[in-house]
């Protein structure tokens, strides 16, 4: 049984992280409100022109982007047809064939050339700014005539450098990467949100 002194300091821990957490989503809402309405108002316009959303991220942003996919495809919280989304980072053999021969740097943007088209979204996920096939994966967005929606981190590292005027940067500024993956997710459920209450109403 552990002691008191060390369940004690683990709960002290415990609220620590919440608040940090808490702290980080309030200067998140503080400042990137606008991004976030002007990502899911571009997500709304592709949609509604029979475009979709192809998502990429590494490790926990993985993770991100099969969430979103699974939201759109599903539902969120309420009943309604579901979107077209394509999380870039499932199909193992894919990932595994392009990483062998060609290199994990292409695993994404490979797969944007072959399914992007004009109109559709790239929303491209990374803590720190700089996964090289993120940045690979944006890189071939443009050349598909594809707008990019970055949920960025830190101070935005390469990837913000390397969008766009015309493409959507949400930097959770911020040195932890799991407190930057906690805005990651609060950001997805608010794209959602405002998606669904575009083709829905207001609930």
């Amino acid at each position: 049984m552990p002691s008191s002194s060390n369940t004690t300091v683990s709960e002290s821990r415990v609220r620590e992280i919440f608040d940090l957490s808490i702290e980080q989503t309030r200067a998140a809402a503080q400042t990137l409100t606008p991004q976030i309405a002007q990502a899911a108002d571009l997500v709304i316009g592709a949609l509604e022109q029979g475009g979709r959303v192809l998502a990429c991220g590494n490790g926990g942003s993985t993770s991100d982007a099969q969430h979103f996919s699974c939201e759109m495809l599903g539902r969120f919280v309420r009943e309604r047809d579901p979107l077209s989304a394509i999380a870039l980072t499932a199909d193992t053999s894919t990932l595994t064939a392009v990483g062998n021969d060609y290199g994990i740097d292409f695993i994404f943007s490979r797969q944007v050339t072959a399914l992007g088209r004009p109109g559709d979204v790239l929303l491209a996920i990374s803590t720190s700014g700089n996964s090289p096939n993120v940045l690979e994966a944006v890189k071939a967005a443009h050349t598909r005539e594809m707008r990019c929606v970055t949920l960025n981190g830190r101070d935005g590292g390469a990837l913000t450098k390397l969008l766009n005027a015309d493409d959507i940067d949400i930097v959770v500024a911020g040195n932890s990467t799991p407190r930057i993956q906690e805005v990651h997710g609060i950001i997805i459920h608010a794209i959602c949100d405002l998606i669904d209450c575009h083709l829905l109403g207001e609930p």
